[in-house]
């Protein structure tokens, strides 16, 4: 199978700078594990997470074997079997290491890892010497796709790291927060306006389009661009804020088993849901846990790590709904907010410079969960061998988030960009926004 056959069209996002592109990308991650101890790398909390190490090995991974195996007449791969450590879910490469048990590889070591990565990195930067430009024109599809995947996974780190860090009881810190928003706890704003004022945004029935078009870089499930008939509905100014979520859960919310679908009532009781993933709600005491450690929850910041299940119970409580995401989408605008670049790590309850609405906090802090089955687009094909894998086989039992997070990369968010993740999860930086038909 050769390089061209896996290469997706996709239209060249890089100035002529591609390789200070692909360098910076591949040191943000690395930058991102600057704070770790080497035992933070080997930790796998649950088996929807990955070991730090495992995602600085599957990133490089990606472009040994997509570009540098199938098109390098010489190249060396570093390690015979790190072909089937690192495949995460490509069938059609061969065989792979299940994922469940990634945290049970003491070896390859962290250091191993880095070499790894580094010895990748020095058959890559061949690709942008004047004598290959060539051989970069036919693979700049996969090179473009992989450094996209490269940005997922500095999310997933700091994701799978968070779940880590709080499934320890001493509450390790990550690094300390640079957020200086002081605002008061939910416990001191129970009694008082706990929540940023929302108001609701309408937009007419018509045709809508939807989907990517144009240059720079999309997914293929972004595609193709095609029209959609919504009918009129409106949507809030502001996510829903710890303080709101906290007036659900003293209603009872948790315990109201008319407020929640079927199968979110079956996983409510036997996970034992009753708060977000890491609220810490004791009497008054009402803490969070957070990449800077244990920390009041603040009424008026987003709330974050509810699942689609909690998501929609909450909408029913306030006589609203979720979007579609056709209609996020159609009301959405331009990607402003604070990213990973921010090294906030953390939902904020302020509004990033130029953020002037009407809608606040699209991006840059919470994925918010939409009401839409993760499903293809009409006309929809997956891309030819194996990386046909990357989105399309996932098109079943998943629901769609849109907008970023605060550990999004912001070179990464867009307005077309489809997150998916199974209804039940909670892990990552979710949030919720209001809508209601008219």
């Amino acid at each position: 199978m050769t390089v061209e056959s896996l290469a997706p069209p996709l239209p060249l996002v890089f100035s002529d700078h591609v390789a200070d592109q692909y360098l910076g990308i591949r040191r943000w991650t690395e930058h991102i594990c600057d704070p770790l101890c080497v035992e933070d790398f080997v930790v796998q909390s649950m088996p929807d997470a990955s070991p730090v190490k495992w995602h600085l090995a599957h990133t490089s991974w990606f472009f040994e074997t997509f570009i540098l195996i199938p098109h390098f007449p010489g190249y060396r791969p570093f390690h015979p079997e790190f072909g089937v450590l690192f495949n995460s879910y490509y069938n059609a490469v061969g065989p792979r290491w299940p994922r469940s048990q990634r945290g049970v590889l003491s070896r390859p070591t962290v250091a191993e890892v880095y070499a790894y990565r580094s010895h990748v990195d020095q058959a890559m930067i061949q690709l942008f010497e004047p004598d290959k430009k060539e051989l970069l024109d036919r693979v700049i599809g996969v090179l473009v796709l992989g450094l996209n995947h490269e940005q997922q996974h500095q999310e997933l780190i700091l994701t799978d790291l968070k779940h880590s860090l709080a499934s320890n009881p001493l509450h390790p810190t990550y690094r300390e927060s640079k957020d200086e928003d002081h605002g008061s706890s939910l416990k001191n704003a129970r009694n008082s306006e706990s929540a940023s004022p929302s108001s609701w945004i309408a937009f007419s029935s018509g045709l809508y389009a939807i989907g990517h078009e144009g240059k720079g870089f999309a997914f293929d499930n972004e595609s193709p661009r095609h029209q959609v008939f919504l009918r009129s509905f409106r949507i809030a100014s502001e996510l829903v804020s710890n303080g709101e979520y906290a007036a659900f859960i003293e209603d009872g919310g948790y315990d109201r088993p008319e407020l929640w679908l079927s199968d979110g009532w079956t996983v409510r009781q036997a996970q034992g849901w009753t708060a977000p993933l890491y609220w810490n709600v004791s009497g008054d005491e009402c803490l969070t846990m957070t990449l800077a450690g244990l920390r009041p929850i603040k009424p008026r910041e987003p709330v974050c790590h509810v699942s689609f299940y909690e998501a929609d119970a909450y909408t029913r409580w306030a006589g609203a709904r979720l979007p579609l995401e056709a209609e996020w989408e159609a009301a959405a605008t331009t990607p402003v907010g604070h990213f990973l670049e921010s090294e906030l790590y953390h939902p904020a309850s302020y509004r990033a410079r130029g953020d002037d609405g009407p809608l606040f906090h699209l991006y840059g802090n919470v994925w918010q969960w939409t009401a839409s089955p993760y499903v293809a687009y009409p006309g929809y094909a997956p891309l030819a061998g194996a990386l046909g894998e990357y989105n399309g086989k996932f098109m079943c039992n998943q629901m769609v988030l849109r907008g970023a997070s605060c550990v999004t990369p912001r070179s990464h968010s867009r307005r077309t960009y489809r997150n998916f993740f199974p209804p039940e999860t909670r892990w990552q930086f979710s949030g919720i926004r209001l809508a209601q038909s008219v």
